[in-house]
């Protein structure tokens, strides 16, 4: 027995453009603002703190990229060769992205440790400040939509893009940080002191990227998503509906949800009266949850 069913939530993108669509273009058009922005900020500073933030906005700017790639892709629908969808792509993005991410750490890392040594002659600090005090605020803003919206519809590509760009606005205010205390103290050393802070950040960022990616690949269910089939199962066997349930599987990918189960009913049932019952069962389990594709193949 198979029930397939898109909830109202998640057909609702399909009416309009899809506002994973509109925020990925958004973020993407931001990467390019953002680069621009710290690039003319550095070139005018010398800061080594600020040019570790440019240098984290290139990766930044090549992963939005590969998001908004993946994000189309990932929303084809499944065919001969990909009967499970193109889903699992997003993992893929996300690892990517946190390979990105954990290079330009190191790079972050020279660039500071560099400046540690030789202490390159800092100016116009007051105009690399106000530049980067302005970005920080629209990633700050970018992030968190990105992040909601990905969490609404349940997509890893968006809640990854989302991460990135906040951790990419705390390298910029760690970077305001040290260009600061460069301007209250004069002590420049504090200017390469904070772009190591900044690389130090960067690959806590992506290895906790490649850590999610890692998780999805290998089809990693989210604790609470199993408890709550779980507790369904046993709500239809309390209300009478099914006797029993056992070799419950589920995998997740993106939006879509596929569960497997075996439900037990009375021997004596006509099989039309076991049908009737198991699909009650399934209909309330996808009637509890919002935003997401479920498919649930259940053997009687």
């Amino acid at each position: 027995m198979h029930l397939e069913v898109t909830t109202p939530a998640a057909a609702d993108s399909d009416q309009g453009l899809d506002p994973r669509r509109k925020i990925i273009v958004i973020s993407l058009l931001m990467s390019v603002v953002m680069l621009v922005g710290k690039l003319t900020a550095y070139f005018v500073t010398h800061s080594a703190a600020i040019f570790s933030d440019a240098a984290e906005s290139v990766v930044h700017g090549v992963a939005t990229g590969l998001a908004a790639f993946s994000l189309w892709y990932a929303a084809r629908p499944a065919d001969r060769n990909h009967p499970y969808g193109h889903g699992r792509i997003a993992y893929f993005s996300a690892g990517f992205e946190g390979a990105l991410v954990l290079a330009a750490s190191f790079a972050v890392l020279y660039s500071g440790f560099g400046a540690l040594v030789g202490e390159p002659e800092l100016r116009h600090l007051e105009f690399g400040l106000g530049i980067s005090l302005l970005l920080a605020l629209i990633n700050l803003v970018l992030g968190l939509a990105l992040i909601r919206t990905g969490k609404k519809h349940h997509s890893l590509i968006l809640v990854a893009n989302g991460k990135h760009v906040l951790s990419d606005m705390w390298t910029t205010i760690a970077a305001i940080l040290g260009v600061g205390l460069v301007m209250a103290t004069g002590i420049q050393m504090l200017d390469a002191a904070a772009a190591l802070l900044i690389g130090g950040w960067i690959m806590f960022s992506g290895i906790s990227l490649i850590r999610e990616s890692f998780s999805g690949l290998m089809d990693e269910v989210e604790p609470g998503l199993w408890k709550h089939l779980v507790n369904h199962l046993n709500e239809g066997v309390a209300k009478g509906r099914i006797v029993d349930f056992h070799h419950l599987r589920c995998r997740q990918v993106n939006d879509e949800t596929w569960v497997d189960v075996h439900m037990l009913v009375p021997g004596d049932l006509s099989v039309t009266e076991a049908h009737s019952r198991v699909t009650e069962v399934e209909e309330a389990i996808v009637n509890s949850f919002a935003g997401r594709k479920m498919w649930i193949t259940t053997h009687i």
